[in-house]
């Protein structure tokens, strides 16, 4: 029992940092258990308790389970930044500092200019072809919360794709003494295989753009360029959806 006790006393500050341990609380409790304990307060305070008939907290259309979703959908990059902090590096090692602000913009914008038209013309050309779905990229429209959603959705999925598939991945294989040709392959495959649901046309579509991405990124080193494009790529598809859905042909 004493052996016990003993083993539960507090670290010592020597040993890690109360900032770091208070950190590294927060990105595991974030990554496990606090959505749910968000959506579910939520879910108590905006409808009766007789009667109501329980749904799945996060598809509830209520802008504040829109908002839980981003906040706790951004855990792995607080995850990804606790890691650098205990490693003793900071955001700029994976070019995620804001030492380049206008030159990251005009490389992110220029980026979506040029993946923008070629991604839609090979999205374009896979539905023709019958290898691809037709994915609906805008939240539910009719809500006062669909066009915030909108920029919600746009850069959670820039900044979480970005910071972890390209950023962190890319850092950390090469670390690992990966070849620039097999860390390009990985992450590229990667990014390809979580947009397998879209069709064989989203699986290539995305297999081109992250394998351009991680050739970009091991010669610039900054992150911020393709956050910017992935934010415009999102949220311009989207809002594109809701502006022109039944009033232009096709959409």
């Amino acid at each position: 029992m004493t052996a016990t006790l003993r083993s539960m006393e507090p670290v010592p500050d020597t040993t890690l940092e109360r900032r770091t341990i208070h950190g590294e609380i927060l990105v595991v409790l974030a990554l496990s258990v606090l959505a749910s304990a968000a959506y579910a307060i939520v879910s108590l305070v905006s409808a009766p308790l007789k009667g109501v008939v329980v749904e799945s907290a996060s598809q509830n259309p209520l802008f504040a389970n829109q908002l839980i979703g981003f906040v706790f959908g951004l855990a792995p990059v607080a995850l990804v930044i606790h890691l650098l902090h205990r490693d003793g590096e900071t955001v700029g090692a994976i070019g995620l500092d804001r030492t380049q602000g206008w030159r990251d913009v005009g490389r992110g914008v220029l980026l979506f200019a040029v993946v923008g038209s070629i991604g839609l013309g090979i999205y374009i050309l896979a539905v023709r072809l019958g290898v691809n779905r037709f994915v609906v990229p805008a939240p539910p429209a009719g809500h006062w919360w669909t066009w915030p959603t909108v920029l919600m959705n746009a850069s959670g999925a820039a900044l979480l794709e970005e910071v972890v598939v390209l950023a962190y991945l890319i850092t950390r294989l090469r670390q690992l003494a990966w070849s620039p040709v097999a860390v390009i392959a990985a992450s590229a495959l990667l990014r390809g295989s979580y947009h397998l649901y879209q069709g064989w046309g989203g699986f290539v579509g995305n297999l081109l753009m992250g394998a351009l991405f991680a050739m970009l990124f091991l010669r610039w080193r900054r992150t911020w360029p393709f956050v910017v494009c992935h934010f415009l790529l999102d949220a311009v598809a989207a809002g594109g959806w809701l502006l022109l859905h039944g009033r232009v042909p096709g959409t």
